[in-house]
């Protein structure tokens, strides 16, 4: 525990706490609030970037001017108009004009300047403006004044129209256009430089406070105005508590809060679940959950992620439920979530989401039964997630129309997360030997090898199985218990009879009968076997040590009757050492095996009615139970008269039905 707070409080945000908790559009319940020192007030994300958008317009992009590509253009036309001449098929005393009039073209297209557009300045328009550097001389331009490549293959074939004396405009044409190249280069270092000058000279304040002003009324509404000056307030004070303030004093007050609610967890484990109390093992898990939890949190938040609401807080109330219950689950979240509160901000608006998230998880997984739903919940917890998202977008905003959605992605993103409650859940439980309802789940399949191993060599076990399944786990549900664990526990109480199903009675064919070849004392220790060796076969399954317990003790330490009293009746004479007789035991401990114990003795008991009735199945159930009350077998389980009442009337009503027996009830009036 000491160990756990240390770690929790070590890795909490080491600043002060703004004593303040404000919305926009509510109300101002505190006392006047006046300035304590004079602060700036900051500019929100949303404006910052405006006014960086707006910034960015005015800055021009920089070009430079390459002369150097002019004249190595306009010359290698030349060249290039030498060596391709003879195949133009002109001429010779027109080769003059042709190269004139390409020179005299090209110049005026390098003139004016040929340019690829930028796609990052296109945005703004179709033409932008630039400044151009022609040997460090600066000059403004727009791109509408200047070519493209493929604006300059046009011009060129538009001014040789107009020429008569160029015959073979196609031809010329074509030698020109493979001598244009850009000669306004963009450079990209000085643009981005002087972007980021431009940015880094915007103002993150829009106005300040001076110290005694008067920031809010109490009663007032809290404005848009009012709101920035708040959080401006909050975060100037929390600034200079962290850096003025005394980080030993911080930290002893982080390490009280988190004590608090720690030992607040422990005394309730004290109070209720004393079972969880004195498990080393259950508490160890227990504490790794929260601080696990508390230390993801601190990381989250040191890592300034844009977000609190992307971590799945969601999966510490699941995986306490899974494990243990809900009434735990929904202490330790409500417990987390109160330390969360303090280091994060808006903690009441994340105190309100997160706890209402969390009791939703805990309400659809209340009785788990398939793996689907944990989709259905995840679902659910997203829609709890959005309706409180809306509603406090509402009381901000005022306005459906000025809700940001794009604020809604951490929601959906934590939601997501939560499904890794399963694989954790699975990890949990190798590492700490507990058994969750997902594994129940899996048990009762009766296509686990085990429990298709005794329908096939032991039918009429597995049969019985079956029904003292159904009986044992409609009594549980309805007087308070795991029905999950003592229906895996009703399929798997009777294993061991796979090792000898013969010398059962619900396995014997109409006829022979082995136990006529034993003598009473080996029929006997034949039937106590099954316990032992169903014991033994479930753990080299590895079948959960909580589903074994099912096996040890749903005898007892009871005798087996029908051969101790054989024995009686038939050796009067001989001294008979009852222990050969007896279940080794133990007795049942908890109300789930005692309820199981019942079931099989009824289940089995039942069998033997030659005639079913009303009155003969309500004696049956009566006398069963009633002996095992006798005998001391419910003493060491947490099970009531009340209980047992009831019990024996769902037992009696099923039996009932299995049995097809008819109420007479005119006999009844």
């Amino acid at each position: 525990m000491g160990f756990c707070i240390l770690i929790i409080t070590i890795s909490l945000p080491k600043q002060a706490k703004f004593r303040y908790e404000f919305e926009k559009g509510t109300v101002w319940l505190h006392k006047d609030l006046v300035s304590p020192y004079s602060y700036a007030i900051k500019k929100t994300s949303a404006e910052i970037e405006k006014d960086q958008a707006d910034i960015l317009k005015s800055v021009l992009p920089v070009y430079r001017n390459n002369t150097v590509t002019a004249e190595e253009q306009v010359a290698a036309f030349a060249s290039d108009l030498d060596i391709k001449w003879k195949s133009s098929g002109e001429d010779v005393e027109l080769k003059p004009v042709y190269l004139s009039t390409g020179q005299r073209i090209l110049g005026t297209l390098y003139a004016r300047g040929i340019s690829t557009p930028n796609r990052k300045y296109q945005r703004r328009g179709t033409y932008y403006n630039f400044l151009l550097l022609t040997n460090n001389v600066e000059r403004h331009l727009n791109t509408v004044e200047i070519f493209t490549p493929e604006a300059a293959g046009k011009y060129i074939s538009g001014q040789l129209q107009l020429l008569p004396a160029i015959k073979n405009k196609a031809w010329l044409a074509d030698v020109m256009n493979d001598h244009i190249e850009p000669n306004y280069l963009y450079d990209e270092h000085v643009s981005e430089r002087l972007e980021a000058d431009a940015i880094s000279n915007i103002s993150v304040a829009r106005g300040m406070v001076q110290k005694g002003e008067l920031i809010v009324s109490s009663g007032t509404i809290i404005t848009p105005e009012i709101f920035k000056k708040l959080e401006s307030l909050r975060e100037a004070y929390e600034e200079d508590a962290r850096i003025a303030g005394n980080r030993q004093v911080l930290v002893v007050g982080q390490f009280l809060l988190v004590s608090l609610c720690i030992t607040m967890l422990i005394v309730f484990l004290f109070l209720f679940r004393k079972d969880i109390y004195a498990d080393n093992r259950l508490m160890s898990l227990i504490l790794i959950v929260v601080t696990g939890m508390l230390v993801t949190l601190s990381l989250a938040m040191r890592m300034k992620i844009p977000s609190v609401y992307y971590i799945p807080y969601c999966v510490v109330p699941i995986i306490i439920r899974i494990l243990f219950d809900t009434r735990l689950a929904l202490n330790i979240h409500t417990l987390v979530i109160l330390i969360a509160g303090f280091y994060v901000p808006n903690s009441f608006e994340f105190t309100y989401l997160q706890i209402t998230s969390g009791m939703v998880a805990l309400y659809s997984i209340k009785s788990l039964v398939k793996r689907e739903q944990f989709l259905i919940s995840a679902f659910l917890i997203l829609c709890n997630y959005f309706v409180g998202f809306v509603g406090i977008s509402f009381i901000r905003n005022g306005s459906l129309a000025d809700i940001e959605w794009i604020n809604f992605t951490p929601f959906v993103f934590s939601v997501l997360l939560s499904l890794l409650a399963y694989p954790l859940i699975y990890a949990f439980e190798r590492l700490f030997g507990i058994i969750s309802d997902l594994t129940l789940i899996e048990l009762t399949n009766t296509n686990s090898r085990i429990l298709r191993d005794l329908s096939y060599k032991a039918p009429g076990t597995f049969q019985h199985s079956l029904q003292v399944a159904n009986l044992a786990e409609a009594a549980i549900f309805k007087i308070g218990g795991n029905a999950l664990l003592v229906r895996a526990g009703a399929m798997y109480h009777d294993i061991g009879k796979m090792e000898n199903p013969q010398f059962f009675i619900e396995n014997q064919n109409k006829g022979t009968n082995p136990h006529d070849n034993l003598s009473y004392e080996q029929s006997a220790q034949l039937i106590i076997q099954h316990v032992h060796k169903g014991i033994e076969l479930a753990r080299r399954s590895h079948i959960p040590e909580i589903v074994i317990d099912f096996i040890r003790t749903h005898h007892g330490n009871t005798r087996v009757d029908y051969f101790y009293q054989s024995f009686l009746k038939n050796f009067p004479e001989k001294l008979v050492d009852e222990n050969i007789f007896r279940y080794p035991g133990p007795i049942p401990f908890s109300k789930e095996t005692a309820v199981l114990m019942l079931a099989d003795s009824v289940e089995a008991a039942s069998r033997s009615i030659k005639e079913p009735s009303v009155q003969s199945i309500s004696d049956l159930v009566d006398r069963i139970i009633d002996y095992k009350l006798e005998q001391d077998q419910l003493n060491d389980s947490n099970i009531t008269l009340k209980d047992i009442e009831t019990i024996k009337l769902i037992f009696k009503t099923m039996l009932m039905g299995i049995y097809h027996v008819r109420i007479d009830y005119a006999a009844v009036k």
